[in-house]
């Protein structure tokens, strides 16, 4: 699935990933939620959703 990406967004995996060249990568670093109260489950998601907002805004038209 990475071979077919232009972006791979990671979270948090750092080194651990595997990285193919020719690929743009963005590491976002995400606290585990696991056992977290829900408060802070709704902040993690909330993050999440933010930065791939900014992601796909930041991406050129497609034709």
């Amino acid at each position: 699935m990475i071979n077919a990406a232009d972006i791979v967004v990671t979270m948090g995996c750092g080194d651990a990933c595997p990285v193919i060249d020719g690929h743009r990568y963005l590491d976002r670093p995400v606290p585990d939620p696991d056992g977290a109260p829900l408060v802070v489950v709704r902040r993690v998601r909330d993050d999440i959703d933010a930065h791939i907002t900014d992601l796909l805004n930041s991406l050129p038209p497609t034709a």
